[in-house]
């Protein structure tokens, strides 16, 4: 290993153990184009194999090459990139390359979206929802707040004024006990709806 790379060892090895069991970091010398260190191996490759970097498509003028993906021998999904390393010369002496391993997360996003997903064409039962206030506010709080690029915990005193007198204006607190639903998810007492509702309606 060219002795300007030996540093370079304790950082691969200091990634991997971060990132354990997703991460692995294999140290490429330029002047021998062999792997040189591993660090938490998942590929199998082995000290003093042949460093195949036109795999990486690796240029000598690039600083980072990636993020890329690519397939490890177990079928898994990788997502690698890869850094030059320079002596004081601003010579090319080595390629860290980082491999994560992110199989695993994509079966979790596969899981979250199977979860999440209602199809297209899936209407709410009438039967549910038509006597719902409680959904209809929700739906209301919910648009009233996006128009505004804003969410209910992050309500300033005078955006749940204007809410609530919104709300009033829309007739959403016709349903029994609406203010007191109100008042809750907008985390202020009854009393202070019914002060915005009168300061609302005041001429």
């Amino acid at each position: 290993m060219t002795p300007e790379l030996r540093p370079y060892c304790l950082a691969c090895d200091a990634i991997a153990l971060l990132f354990q069991p997703y991460a692995e970091v294999v140290l490429h010398d330029l002047a021998t184009e062999t792997v040189v260190h591993i660090a938490g191996n998942f590929s199998k490759r082995g000290i003093g194999e042949a460093s195949l970097l036109s795999e990486i498509g690796f240029s000598q003028g690039e600083a980072i090459i990636g993020p890329y993906e690519k397939v490890n021998w177990d079928g898994r999904s990788i997502k690698a990139i890869s850094a030059v390393l320079r002596n004081a010369d601003g010579k090319a002496i080595g390629v860290l390359c980082i491999n994560a391993d992110v199989s695993d997360f994509h079966a979790a996003l596969r899981t979250l979206n199977a979860l999440v997903r209602v199809p297209i064409d899936a209407d709410k039962p009438e039967s549910l929802f038509k006597e719902d206030w409680h959904e209809r506010v929700n739906e209301y709080v919910q648009q009233w707040t996006a128009a505004r690029g804003l969410t209910v915990s992050s309500l300033s005193r005078n955006d749940k004024q204007a809410l609530v007198i919104a709300l009033s204006a829309d007739g959403a607190f016709g349903g029994k006990n609406a203010a007191s639903y109100i008042s809750r998810i907008l985390g202020m007492g009854r009393a202070t709806v019914y002060k915005y509702l009168s300061q609302g309606s005041a001429p």
